[in-house]
């Protein structure tokens, strides 16, 4: 019998609502004791003193990239950055080649994750074919592989119909729909933000009613079929105000914000470093300003990284010519420490949203450190400053704005059912 003991770290667990200091106990993968203070003989010793311990961190909105685009990123890199950033359950979005709208890329994803990757990895499918945006997938199907969600993430459904279908569909199966809500015909060309920056920099704007437009519309629709919507990486003040309205009416509407979203602006873009180029862009200081207080509020219910892996060679290109998107698994949690600094939120409330919550949303048995439950913990310490060096990274890929960048805040242990898996002074353990 395997038994782990971490000791007396500031133990932070939103779904028991606590927030004290003392130990946890695990044995054979499962929480068995959380109290002031344990004892027990034969067990491993992992000394929390002075750190957070918190459930593992839970992204609903990554890209793997595999099958088909390992050059970029694989299952077992993908997994190996994620513990290191304190993530044990990461899911995948559906833009893979061949993309996973069939239950026999299902099934290779999670066949690949068993072997190769140390965080639990669970697949989102698409809610089209070929993510074309005019045929359902087979949902039955699809969830009896294994989906969690239904997403087309990448690209947009811009036919209501069959959105309107894609939601009645995804009721039966009980699973949600994450939506990339940008309105194609009012994004054009654009590839940052409409306004004096795109001007200044003389680049096509992607305005920030693309986003409003698109989340009112869905947001119809969920209301009318009673659907669960959930809207990915929110970066508007105006989509905010819909989600919140959404929510005051009673729809059943769930919404992420990434981290770069809460922290940088479109400022960021006027070096040109396609590092800064997102989908949806970097917005404006106000927008940005919505989305923390929307996320202080409970309006955004969780923090998703959005990781998406791009080779040094696809973005050492001009401005419009490279794909958008960062990696962001390892850096994620020093970033939005910044929200605690500022009292923005609390500890408890960060942890929620990075872990409670978005478990909740996709209905997974994680986010929690009750007895019974997965032994699945991230320990952190939120002072500890470091630089953040992509080269001496887990993922393939390089493209992060912080590279180079001070942080404060890191991920020391990650533990994914009762095994160490990370450590940050010995690495990834544990594929």
């Amino acid at each position: 019998m395997s038994r782990f003991l971490i000791r007396g770290g500031r133990v932070l667990d939103p779904a028991c609502g606590r927030d004290e200091r003392g130990d946890v106990l695990v044995e054979d993968g499962v929480i068995v004791a959380v109290d002031a203070a344990i004892e027990t003989r034969g067990a491993e010793i992992l000394d929390a003193e002075g750190l957070w311990v918190a459930p593992g961190f839970v992204d609903l909105h990554t890209h793997l990239r595999e099958p088909g685009q390992e050059y970029k990123e694989d299952i077992a890199s993908g997994g190996r950055a994620a513990v290191a950033g304190g993530f044990t359950s990461v899911a995948c979005m559906a833009n893979t080649d061949p993309v996973n709208d069939d239950p026999s890329v299902t099934d290779y994803i999670l066949d690949r994750a068993r072997q190769d990757s140390p965080a639990q990895v669970y697949p989102v499918a698409a809610a089209t074919k070929g993510l074309a945006g005019e045929v359902m997938t087979e949902m039955v199907a699809l969830v009896g592989a294994g989906a969690v969600a239904f997403s087309d993430d990448g690209k947009t459904i811009m036919d209501s119909g069959v959105m309107r279908r894609v939601l009645e569909y995804s009721k039966l199966v009980e699973r949600p729909v994450i939506t990339h809500a940008e309105d194609r015909t009012l994004v054009g060309d654009g590839v940052v933000n409409e306004g004096p920056i795109s001007t200044r920099l003389g680049l096509p704007g992607n305005p920030a009613v693309a986003e409003t437009v698109h989340v009112s519309r869905d947001v119809t629709l969920a209301e009318e079929t009673g659907a669960h919507l959930h809207i990915a990486h929110i970066s508007t003040a105006g989509g905010v105000a819909q989600v919140r309205a959404a929510r005051e009416r009673g729809a059943h509407i769930t919404a992420e914000v990434t981290p770069h979203h809460l922290t940088l602006t479109d400022e960021a873009t006027t070096a040109y470093d396609t590092n800064t180029k997102m989908a949806p862009p970097l917005r404006s200081q106000a927008d940005v300003r919505a989305c923390r207080e929307a996320l202080a509020d409970g309006t955004i219910d969780a923090i998703a990284t959005d990781h998406a892996p791009h080779a040094v060679h696809e973005k050492e290109v001009e401005f419009t010519a490279a794909p958008p998107g960062i990696i962001g698994f390892e850096t994620a949690f020093a970033v939005v420490m910044d929200l605690v600094r500022e009292e923005a939120l609390s500890p408890l409330d960060l942890i929620s949203r990075l872990s409670t919550a978005p478990a909740q949303i996709l209905g997974l048995e994680a986010g929690s450190l009750a007895v019974g439950a997965p032994a699945d913990v991230a320990v952190v310490d939120p002072a500890r400053r470091w630089t953040y060096d992509t080269t001496k990274g887990h993922s393939k890929s390089r493209n992060s704005p912080w590279d180079g960048g001070a942080l404060e805040g890191r991920v020391l242990a990650t533990i994914v059912g009762g095994r160490l898996v990370y450590h940050a002074d010995r690495g990834v353990l544990a594929p």
